[in-house]
C-alpha cells in the first residue's frame, strides 16, 4: 500500500501510518470479497480519507494525545465505531507486521494529555499560516 502523506507531517504523519497499518489488516481479514484488485475496499479507503482529515485538522496539532484518551471526540458516530472495531481487531495484530509502530503507539498512549489547545494549532491551520 502507497502511503500518502501530502497534508501531514511529524507525529501526525506517524499516527496516519499507523492508522492506515491497521485499516490495512482489518480490511484484509474481513473484507477479502470487497478489494476487486486493489489493496483497500472502498469503506476501508473512506475510513482512511476521513482519519487523515481529522488528524489534519485535529485542534491539538502536534502534540495530539492518542484519540482513545483525547478529552476532544472529533470522530462522527459511524466513523467511531468503525475505527474502534478495527483497532480492538488490528491492535493485537500489528506486532509482527509493524513492531515500531505498535511500539511507538503504545509508548505514546501512555504519555498524559496536554492542556486543551488555543486557536490555531491544527495542522490545517500551520499550514495555512505557511501559506501552503
Amino acid at each position: 500500500m502507497k502511503l500518502e502523506l501530502s497534508l501531514l507531517s511529524g507525529e501526525l504523519a506517524t499516527e496516519f501510518k499507523t492508522v492506515q497499518a491497521m485499516v490495512a489488516i482489518y480490511c484484509r481479514d474481513h473484507h477479502q470479497d470487497d478489494h476487486q484488485g486493489k489493496s483497500l475496499c472502498k469503506s476501508c479507503r473512506e475510513l482512511i480519507d476521513y482519519a487523515e482529515m481529522r488528524l489534519d485538522r485535529c485542534p491539538y496539532g502536534q502534540k495530539k494525545p492518542t484519540c482513545n484518551k483525547c478529552p476532544i471526540h472529533c470522530y462522527k458516530p459511524q466513523p467511531k465505531e468503525q475505527m474502534q472495531a478495527v483497532m480492538r481487531y488490528a491492535g493485537p495484530r500489528m506486532l509482527f507486521p509493524h513492531p515500531i509502530l505498535s511500539i511507538r503507539h503504545l509508548l505514546h498512549e501512555r504519555r498524559a494529555v496536554p492542556a486543551k489547545p488555543g486557536a490555531g494549532l491544527s495542522n490545517r491551520s500551520q499550514r495555512k499560516n505557511r501559506g501552503e
